[in-house]
């Protein structure tokens, strides 16, 4: 195990990427010598300027050669999509990687799961993904399970009002802004969603059950008015509401069930009423363990729009993975998910006064 400060490079500066940057030049127990960029615009430019704050002195670059010749002991995957062979290339250089890139357990990827498996036995490589849903919210149940002498179900159940979530490439893809009578819907759904199935996987993993089927079952809810979300519009009669469950079975009980209910506006039919906004971590078994979790800024944070609001989000997301660092470099070559490391610890963030 090196040394700290670990060595880190961090890969692509959009939403995350610009909040693990800003976590990772304050951590004192990180040095970030490298930062990639995925856009042409990017290159040549501070990562600190990329991502909002003083200059860090590391200039962003394209030349992936570069970067993995600086033997990082990291690298802090953020795209926001996973790229298999840029995995592939990274972790058979030797680097491990952690990320937020939709990956939990590499079960979905079909064969490309065994090329990651193999670049990480050339490299000598870990590869871990995380998140704050898929990711943390599962970390959390495995966590409030260790109090039971017996479990039956483990539920996860995410509600919250998305009309400020100004996100159509992310939304569009599970079904927000189709007809309410589109029959593809339950499929968008699903392959919108799919990352929820591995961490249905983490979770039978950790419970140490294995798992006759994992499904996923959708109902949608449409807006009764052309509904303005800022850079898009969803039109009268089209979805703006989806409840999507991926559930565990074992025969035909369902024994992991984790569920989000997502809103926009006030004219959706049906009208859904929120549990507030955040997550309800239930185990059921003995004891029945309950877990509500929100999300509050700070007492010093200043926003001045909906954007800065949602830096917040993306703060969760990257945090849980950088956390993992020490564990993640410490671990044994593969695929690592929670079920196969220490319980991560938020050092190095405490603040200085």
């Amino acid at each position: 195990m090196p040394s700290t400060p670990y060595r880190v490079v961090q890969w692509t500066t959009g939403n995350v990427g610009k909040s693990s940057v800003q976590a990772l030049a304050a951590h004192r127990d990180i040095e970030l010598v490298g930062c990639f960029a995925w856009s042409a615009d990017k290159v040549g430019r501070d990562a600190g300027e990329l991502a909002g704050i003083d200059s860090v002195g590391v200039t962003a670059t394209d030349d992936v050669d570069a970067l993995l010749a600086l033997k990082p002991d990291c690298v802090v995957y953020n795209p926001m999509w996973f790229n298999v062979d840029e995995l592939v290339r990274i972790l058979s250089s030797g680097a491990n990687v952690v990320a937020t890139a939709a990956f939990i357990t590499g079960h979905n990827l079909g064969d490309d799961r065994e090329r990651l498996q193999e670049a990480c036995r050339l490299g000598g490589s870990t590869l871990f993904g995380s998140g704050s849903s898929p990711g943390f919210a599962q970390l959390l149940a495995i966590v409030s399970a260790n109090a039971c002498d017996r479990v039956d179900k483990v539920t996860i159940a995410e509600s919250a009002d998305t009309t400020f979530y100004d996100s159509p490439e992310t939304e569009k893809p599970v079904g927000f802004g189709r007809p309410i009578d589109d029959p593809g819907l339950q499929e968008a759904a699903a392959k919108g969603t799919v990352v929820f199935a591995e961490a249905v996987r983490l979770l039978a993993d950790a419970l140490g059950v294995e798992l006759d089927d994992i499904r996923c079952v959708a109902e949608f809810a449409q807006t009764t008015e052309d509904l303005d979300l800022g850079s898009w519009t969803i039109g009268k009669g089209c979805v703006a509401g989806s409840f999507i469950s991926w559930q565990g079975l074992v025969g035909d009980e369902v024994v992991i069930d984790l569920n989000f209910r997502w809103r926009k506006g006030q004219t959706l039919e049906p009208d859904w009423k929120l549990d507030g906004d955040g997550w309800k971590i239930t185990i059921d078994g003995r004891p029945t363990v309950t877990t509500s979790v929100g999300f509050l800024p700070p007492p010093d944070f200043q926003a001045q729009t909906i954007a800065d609001f949602m830096v917040l989000g993306h703060i969760l997301t990257a945090m849980p993975p950088i956390h993992a660092i020490p564990a993640v470099v410490a671990a044994a070559p593969g695929i690592a998910t929670y079920a196969d490391l220490p319980l991560p610890l938020p050092r190095g963030i405490l603040r200085q006064r």
